[in-house]
């Protein structure tokens, strides 16, 4: 029997989550900062979320190395050309790849080997803002950090509004 996924991606909070089914996710993406959020995914685009705002993102089956992420004080024109200070994908308002760090990011696979969809939060390529990755069905229970990492980044990290990866800057 196969049934929709349909997973809440919050931005402010953390965890990592696997889920075993095998077919298409409802993203269900919610702003919960007290500021704006510009949600970015990939596939799928992006969107200017104000604080308390949503947006549902379908994912076809056995879409890969996929990714969520928030971008953070972006300005975008009317015909969704800018940039953001984090998270940017090439001055695009509607991504078309993966966002520039630092920026925290879930990233899931649906339908892989075994049947199994991956879905994980990676602060490999930094940290902007939290991120909780929830699911809305009783046999995924999810986890929940509130961690602000951005208080906690050291010195040699710090980036606007971001805490740098380690890996990112010893990159050269």
């Amino acid at each position: 029997m196969s049934f929709p996924i349909n997973l809440t991606i919050l931005f402010p909070l953390l965890f990592t989550l696997f889920i075993p089914y095998n077919h298409a996710a409802t993203f269900d993406i919610q702003n919960k900062c007290p500021y704006t959020v510009w949600a970015a995914a990939s596939p799928g685009g992006g969107r200017r979320l104000d604080p308390d705002q949503s947006w549902t993102l379908n994912v076809k089956p056995g879409t890969t190395q996929a990714r969520i992420w928030g971008r953070t004080n972006c300005n975008f024109d009317a015909s969704g050309q800018g940039q953001c200070e984090t998270g940017d994908c090439n001055g695009l308002l509607e991504c078309k790849g993966y966002g520039k760090p630092p920026n925290t990011v879930a990233e899931f696979s649906l339908n892989q080997p075994n049947n199994i969809d991956y879905f994980d939060i990676s602060n490999v390529y930094g940290f902007n803002i939290p991120i909780d990755f929830s699911p809305t069905t009783a046999a995924c229970p999810g986890k929940r950090c509130a961690a602000n990492l951005i208080a906690q980044c050291p010195n040699k990290l710090q980036a606007p509004v971001a805490c740098n990866s380690i890996s990112r800057l010893t990159k050269n």
